[in-house]
């Protein structure tokens, strides 16, 4: 089996905590490292943003490539910027897919912007569709709270279509079928349940004093981990504010604690800089915090086993996440995870078990929280091996079987 797989507006190889990268990246280079054990041969399409950067790469194994197709300018444009360039994209996916003598049984689209790609080749094909949204735009407008998180209506028209399009939806959670049902009127006959997975032989357990040794954290330090892009709707602000607070208590502990971010590029030129990382940056030095917060910038997925397990919790306080993929490795890890009681993150922690959840926006249930496990060595002991016990149910042989059942199923009526 043949699968073009489209994730236009990132690459699959991009170190995580970058514009535009975090767990959809992930999602497309494991699924495609994971299907090839299985037999199923994919092209992961993506738009090339570097010039330099080979236009095949083999990075992937099982004889799966990544292909880079020239569509508009190659280097980054924000989204509202490229998505004008996806029939340029789709025409030369076609043209490559001539020029080698490929033939695809299937088209598996990832974000709006992939889907609206894979429309046209769909049409020229003529085979099946099956698209994974990740986020969707209209619940996005919903938490929005500035102008400038707003989605444009491009973006929800885009979407409308391509629900119009596809034969097959996949969604990570019921909240996301319930979404798509009651924002976007979808028969939900047409959506299949599967959730992201999980390596399971790249995050695991490791002893905290190796991990902590691995990254160059002395033992008797204790840390919180906030791992993912620097943007409003991540909340970072309020796990700041919430520091502060456990900063006021301080005295009751008897090492130092920390808050260390992994995401965005701190050391960016100020003309550069997002407004965002200026404005945590700010916060930071506002409310006294400069030396209890590190802001690490991007890190690659090598790395990140060693950050999960040498921190004593990992904080995912947002105001939306489709999933939640950084929780799952967090948990994969044996290391307990307070979240927002939000979007896919309302269904993936278990309250109390794998960790706890906190009304989104509110920094005092956060530091209470925060408290608890970083005082209670038997309570944050426990959900560490509850954790690393309920995520192995998310390994990626079990996912990427799910999914191959999908395309099967899909090819076969096609057919």
């Amino acid at each position: 089996m043949n699968i073009a797989m489209l994730s236009y507006h990132t690459c699959p190889l991009a170190i995580l905590g970058g514009k535009n990268t975090g767990g959809m990246n992930v999602y497309v280079r494991e699924l495609t490292r994971f299907l090839g054990r299985l037999g199923v041969r994919v092209d992961v399409f993506t738009r090339s943003q570097d010039e330099h950067v080979p236009a095949v790469s083999h990075d992937l194994g099982y004889f799966n490539r990544v292909v880079h197709i020239p569509a508009g300018p190659e280097y980054f444009l924000p989204n509202e910027k490229i998505w004008k360039f996806t029939d340029t994209f789709a025409e030369k996916v076609i043209k490559f897919a001539d020029k080698k003598g490929i033939t695809y049984d299937l088209i598996h689209a990832h974000y709006w912007m992939s889907g609206k790609a894979g429309g046209i080749l769909k049409a020229a094909w003529g085979v099946p569709m099956v698209q994974m949204f990740h986020t969707l735009g209209l619940m996005k407008q919903e938490i929005a709270r500035t102008p400038e998180e707003f989605e444009g209506n491009y973006r929800i028209q885009g979407e409308y279509d391509i629900l119009a399009t596809a034969d097959r939806i996949i969604a990570a959670t019921e909240a996301e079928r319930h979404q798509l049902e009651t924002l976007y009127g979808l028969d939900t006959g047409k959506v299949t349940i599967i959730p992201p997975g999980v390596d399971t032989s790249h995050f695991y357990p490791i002893p905290q004093d190796e991990a902590k040794e691995a990254i160059g954290i002395p033992v008797k330090d204790r840390m919180a981990l906030f791992v993912g892009r620097i943007e409003p709707l991540k909340g970072l602000d309020t796990l700041i504010k919430a520091m502060a607070i456990v900063k006021e208590t301080c005295k009751s502990f008897r090492c130092p604690h920390y808050l260390v971010i992994i995401g965005g590029d701190p050391q960016e030129d100020p003309d550069q800089m997002s407004a965002e990382m200026e404005r945590l940056q700010n916060l930071c030095q506002t409310l006294g915090l400069d030396e209890i917060i590190l802001f690490l910038g991007k890190r690659g997925q090598a790395t990140l086993p060693y950050y999960y397990a040498a921190a004593e919790v990992v904080v995912m306080p947002s105001h939306y996440e489709s999933f939640g993929m950084v929780a799952l490795e967090a948990m994969a890890c044996g290391t307990p995870v307070i979240a927002s009681r939000v979007g896919g993150l309302a269904h993936l922690i278990r309250d109390g078990e794998t960790g706890y959840f906190v009304p989104a926006q509110d920094p005092q249930a956060l530091a209470e929280k925060l408290r608890l496990v970083f005082v209670d060595n038997a309570v944050r002991a426990q959900l560490g091996e509850q954790a690393a016990r309920y995520a192995q149910q998310f390994c990626w042989e079990s996912i990427s079987a799910q999914i191959l059942d999908v395309y099967q199923e899909m090819v076969s009526k096609g057919r």
